[in-house]
């Protein structure tokens, strides 16, 4: 029996709370949350949390506004009936994966073309992935082709040489010889979330923040309280050793360059091969007043012919590079592809990408509410599950002892 210490859980996964408290050997706490018919959050505590340890448990997934505004006006909440300290655990962290600043050398980012129809339900997985180019058409809203470059088409009309030359002249000042367009950078301006969510926190009266696997480690750097960044990889190494066979003969791949360090992490400590999957962004050759458009081009470097790859990722929403990844993959001879990933968000139409995909099966933890994907992709998904490790580390934390121990065994 644990003394002084009190659970409570957010409306996000509510299934995952149940599991930590069973762990703990206590009861939920008694929080009643609820809308007022205009869209605002009303948060109840049903029970006395004066000098108390509270934690807060609050997944980044759903409705990722509206759950975390609940999360913070339940800190709020707690620390005004006197709570001894409240902390925060939040198994997927929202907002760790925006940009700070998207740039390029040019100025402000660049702009997506939206000519294509998104009703369309087509998947090509190509590692070239299908945009404009120079002198192709589109088909309009009225069924008519035209051409890309619509500055290009100007009407033909009867005009003395001297307001000729003043248009000439006017468009000549507007977009000089050589550039692709005016662009001062400040058209466009994205906030840099990461230390307002941080600020949010903390003013709300957070004293601690349990996550897992943040998707940039130094989003900790945000914060002026302790953060434990539990990781993963523990749980990830106990599936490939104890449910793939001859695992020492697989492949492990990362997706991408950002994710390398924590691939190579997992393969040299199961003394296995790694692969990675590079994408090579390259602007295409443009004449005057043309777009800017980049094309990325994805290339393995490493050798999976014959052999098991397993694509490791710390989180996965629309799916679009694990599934182009794992058409290259099956293109350079891998016998099987099994995608393991921390954090299965499959926003959008990823599940329908995955079911079309060369995947042949997606393992996950429920960091996020999985019941459904499970439903839709039956024996494709896999389950881990991670309340053991924020239980122990639960516990841990409230009796004063070091969570040293879950980075290494991860609690299994």
């Amino acid at each position: 029996m644990v003394r002084n210490l009190v659970v409570f859980g957010g409306s996000s996964h509510p299934e995952l709370v149940d599991r930590i408290c069973a762990t703990l050997g206590v009861e939920k706490g008694g929080l009643h949350t609820s809308k007022f018919s205009n869209g605002e959050t009303s948060v109840s505590i049903k029970e006395s949390v004066r000098e108390k340890d509270v934690y807060v448990i609050q997944s980044g997934c759903g409705h990722v506004n509206d759950n975390f505004i609940e999360l913070l006006i339940t800190i709020s909440a707690c620390k005004t009936a006197s709570a001894r300290r409240v902390t925060a655990v939040m198994p997927l962290f929202p907002y760790s994966r925006q940009p700070d600043a998207p740039y390029n050398k040019h100025g402000a980012p660049l702009a997506k073309n939206s000519y294509s129809s998104r009703s369309e339900k087509s998947y090509t997985f190509e590692s070239i992935p299908p945009s404009p180019r120079p002198h192709s058409t589109h088909t309009g809203m009225n069924g008519n082709e035209y051409p890309f470059l619509l500055s290009q088409q100007r009407p033909n009309f009867s005009l003395d040489r001297e307001l000729e030359k003043r248009l000439k002249e006017k468009r000549q000042m507007w977009v000089p010889e050589g550039t692709a367009e005016i662009n001062t950078g400040y058209k466009e301006w994205v906030a840099q979330s990461g230390t307002l969510v941080a600020g949010l926190l903390t003013c709300a009266g957070a004293d601690h923040i349990i996550t897992m696997d943040l998707h940039d480690p130094q989003f900790q750097g945000f914060f002026d309280i302790p953060v434990d960044n539990l990781y993963g990889r523990p749980l990830l190494q106990h599936y490939i050793t104890t449910s793939v066979p001859n695992f020492q003969e697989a492949v492990i791949v990362s997706p991408d360059a950002g994710g390398a360090k924590r691939a190579t992490a997992i393969a040299d400590a199961l003394g296995m091969d790694f692969a990675l999957i590079h994408k090579e962004r390259r602007a295409p050759k443009i004449s005057d007043r043309q777009e800017r458009s980049s094309t990325a081009t994805m290339m393995l470097v490493g050798d999976v012919a014959d052999r098991v790859a397993l694509l490791i990722d710390d989180l996965v929403d629309t799916s679009n590079t694990i599934t182009r990844a794992a058409k290259l993959l099956k293109d350079r001879g891998a016998t099987k592809v099994i995608a393991i990933i921390t954090h299965g968000i499959f926003s959008g139409d990823a599940i329908e990408r995955i079911q079309a995909s060369a995947l042949d099966k997606v393992v996950t933890t429920n960091s996020a509410p999985q019941d459904q994907h499970k439903v839709e992709l039956g024996s494709k998904l896999e389950i881990l599950d991670i309340s053991n490790i924020f239980a122990e580390a639960i516990r841990r934390i409230h009796n004063g002892e070091s969570v040293s121990m879950l980075f290494d065994v991860g609690g299994i």
